[in-house]
């Protein structure tokens, strides 16, 4: 049985996305063992989410997901500092077919603030490198994770929303520019070198930035030298970013703010300069006093989901209706496959049958034409046999057809075995 719980930014508090935030995909190895149930767990952590995918073994003996969910929801409390009723409130819980749904949405990006993001579908794949690279992975969560990123290029690729390149770091820059008069002649620092400055980067350059300077917090000039900026130093930081138009942050490093507000205004020395502050991070990477400085308007994470724009119904939809699409054949095909074994039991048994006939006319001396008809009755029977199971699996119906199976075989019935090949 597939289960996921999640957060997200329409659901959950900012703050406590913040705390969930640092606890990251490393917690999936302490999921997978929260409950002799569990089977295998995924977790996808992004700026604006964290959601827990797992696979519950589905016998009498785990027959509710509950328990299993109530502790894995106790370890990611207890990993986050949030308080478990808390954590409980505020987090989805979905099942079955359910998960493939949603999972499948949020990889194409309609679960996301800036509606068709392309971080998002990146993130979902690495989830699942993550966790397949720990040994946490089993089939059920390999396919559904693997029919997400196909979904998700199905519908970059066929609606307009894979034309737009959005992300959330576009939309950042896309609110701020009315208060940027030139984008060419703005001066920006942009403090963080990985993935995710790469997006900030290419945002700043879309709309026509030039003048780009960058900090690393841990002394990476690699980024910088490779996209040809002017790398900022530990002791010029504090100037460069208190004589900045804009500055962007997105940076990992979290054990202090990469902008603090005492320490900015002092470097500021009382000026009033209008100046744009983007804090990307989660968690935050801007002191949130700085909001209270002269001249400077901060934009977070939170206040960039609540001024997200709305989409074109249109593209949109036909975005949903493609997601559902395949969260439908996924469903078909997931139910063929829970009739895989009865399926194995009817070769086994007509094989079982075939071989001893075969044997009996070889005994008998009977011509070559006879084993060929013999082998093309069998294959013709199993093909029918099973079309009609595999049928009537995706329709929900396959549980019907093993229950007939098994009802028809002997118990006993193994290839090759007594006297039913003889009667037969």
């Amino acid at each position: 049985m597939l289960v996921c719980l999640t957060a997200h930014q329409r659901s959950t508090p900012f703050d406590s996305l913040e705390r969930l935030s640092t606890v990251g995909d490393d917690l999936a190895g302490q999921l997978s063992t929260v409950h002799d149930s569990v089977r295998g767990a995924v977790v996808l952590a992004t700026c604006n989410r964290f959601e827990a995918y797992f696979d519950l073994a589905d016998d009498p003996d785990h027959g509710s997901p509950v328990p299993a969910m109530d502790a894995a929801m106790e370890a990611i409390a207890d990993a986050a500092q949030l308080p478990y009723r808390a954590l409980r409130e505020n987090v989805d819980f979905a099942h079955g077919n359910q998960v493939a749904h949603h999972l499948f949405s949020v990889a194409s990006g309609l679960d996301s603030v800036a509606v068709g993001e392309d971080e998002i579908a990146g993130q979902v794949r690495r989830a699942l490198e993550s966790a397949r690279e720990n040994g946490l992975t089993t089939a059920p969560l390999e396919h559904l994770f693997q029919r997400a990123t196909e979904t998700s290029r199905t519908v970059k690729n066929t609606t307009r929303l894979g034309e737009s390149g959005r992300s959330l770091v576009r939309l950042a820059v896309d609110l701020v520019s009315p208060r940027i008069d030139d984008w060419a002649r703005a001066r920006v620092l942009l403090v963080g070198t990985g993935r995710y400055a790469a997006a900030a980067l290419a945002a700043l350059r879309a709309v026509g930035a030039q003048d780009i300077r960058v900090h690393s917090r841990s002394g990476r000039q690699k980024f910088a030298h490779r996209e040809h900026l002017v790398h900022v130093s530990v002791d010029d930081y504090a100037a460069e970013a208190a004589a900045a138009d804009v500055v962007v942050t997105c940076t990992a490093t979290t054990d202090t703010f990469a902008l603090e507000a005492g320490a900015h205004a002092a470097a500021r020395g009382g000026s009033t300069a209008p100046q744009v502050v983007i804090d990307l991070g989660l968690p935050r990477n801007v002191d949130p006093g700085v909001a209270l400085l002269p001249g400077i308007d901060l934009l977070d994470l939170e206040t960039i989901r609540l001024h997200a724009p709305v989409d074109e119904a249109v593209t949109v939809g036909q975005a949903r209706e493609i997601v559902q699409a395949a969260a439908q054949r996924h469903a078909a095909a997931r139910r063929v496959h829970e009739v895989a074994p009865s399926v194995v039991d009817l070769r086994h048994f007509v094989q079982g049958i075939l071989d001893e006939e075969l044997t009996r006319a070889r005994r008998h001396g009977d011509s070559p034409e006879v084993e060929t008809a013999l082998r093309h009755f069998s294959g013709v029977m199993m093909h029918q046999l099973i079309a009609r199971g595999h049928t009537l699996a995706s329709n929900g119906f396959g549980a019907s057809w093993a229950d007939a199976v098994r009802t028809v075989l002997p118990e006993t019935a193994e290839p090759g075995s007594g006297d039913e090949g003889e009667q037969a």
